[in-house]
């Protein structure tokens, strides 16, 4: 019994609008990009508790709740930077292990 190949076409996206002109796919992001994303968004989090705070010291927030979750935002998105910043160093050293 002979197993033939599948032969597949290529498929192409192609979106248009109801006004019939054409949408551009945006270009990929590289891995610094997403990278320098994520950490700008930990960042105003960070920054975003802080002011919080700073309001919450001031006396000008009555719902201590906004306060409490903003922080709890703030550390858990500090706490997975962190994760896996040792995680990418771990597999760094592990790569530097290895014998060529």
């Amino acid at each position: 019994m002979e197993v033939q190949a599948l032969q597949m076409t290529p498929v192409t996206m192609h979106a248009t609008s109801h006004l019939g002109e054409t949408i551009e796919k945006e270009p990929p992001k590289s891995f610094g990009t997403y990278l320098k994303d994520a950490l700008s968004e930990v960042n105003q989090l960070q920054l975003e508790s802080d002011k919080q705070n700073n309001l919450l010291a001031a006396g000008e927030i009555s719902d201590v709740s906004q306060v409490v979750v903003a922080g709890q935002k703030a550390e858990i998105a500090l706490q997975l930077t962190l994760q896996l910043r040792n995680r990418a160093v771990a597999a760094y050293q592990e790569i530097m292990r290895m014998q060529v």
